[in-house]
């Protein structure tokens, strides 16, 4: 990326789940735990669940958007989402097993490398949440689990659609009162960086999970493994 593209910068907008916080890490084992508690699943384990799972997730999300639904809520898309799975996969579960393992979510913990790094770049430029996490959830992980403190924090729940819709990163920048190409969008998800270049942000792919780049013309400006890299790109 040129240095003039860096210096324009000011902003850094971040995805928080799976970007920031390790959602693999946190809910596979609580998964394990759930699945111990069902009858017959001897074959199954978290692992094998999540994988369904997180592609189901992104489903729910669009399906909401393209019906024009709303933001129905970040955790209730998680829960429609794990039962969708479950149920696919031939779990007899119990809705209770659910709602007590949907408690996870207070438990997530951030990727070893994103606190360092995060504290590092607030030295150079303002740091955002934009999730689609509701905002009273993205206040609440801030404070408890990530423990940064964010120049501001903003979730689709206000703009009412769920990420990559337009209207989220306009909202954001609207609400900073700056161009999209002051901001950069650094996400663990190629949709999400995807709808941030089409929305005029510049983008850093922190391709944590070595996955390809979705086949369009809003590609990254930005490519990394871990947050480390995307120090050392941004010069921090």
């Amino acid at each position: 990326m040129s240095s003039s593209r860096i210096e324009n910068i000011t902003t850094l907008t971040f995805d928080i789940f799976g970007t920031v916080l390790d959602l693999a890490g946190s809910l596979i084992p609580p998964l394990d735990d759930l699945l111990n508690q069902c009858p017959n699943t001897e074959q199954l384990n978290g692992k094998d669940v999540w994988a369904q799972w997180r592609h189901r997730q992104r489903i729910e999300q669009y399906q909401d958007n393209l019906l024009m639904l709303g933001h129905s809520g970040y955790l209730n898309v998680k829960k429609r989402a794990l039962l969708y799975t479950l149920r696919s996969m031939k779990v007899d579960f119990k809705t209770t097993q659910i709602d007590e393992f949907m408690h996870s979510y207070n438990d997530l913990i951030p990727f070893s490398d994103a606190i360092t790094s995060l504290e590092k770049l607030k030295t150079k430029f303002k740091i955002v949440m934009l999730s689609n996490g509701e905002h009273s959830y993205l206040e609440k992980l801030a404070a408890e689990n990530i423990g940064i403190e964010f120049d501001s924090i903003y979730s689709a729940e206000t703009a009412g659609q769920f990420k990559p819709h337009p209207s989220v990163y306009r909202l954001a920048a609207n609400s900073l009162n700056l161009e999209p190409n002051q901001i950069m969008m650094v996400a663990a998800h190629s949709f999400d960086i995807l709808g941030a270049r089409h929305s005029g942000y510049r983008g850093a792919y922190v391709d944590r999970y070595d996955l390809p780049y979705d086949e369009s013309k809003f590609i990254p400006d930005i490519t990394v493994s871990n947050f480390d890299e995307l120090c050392q790109e941004l010069k921090v």
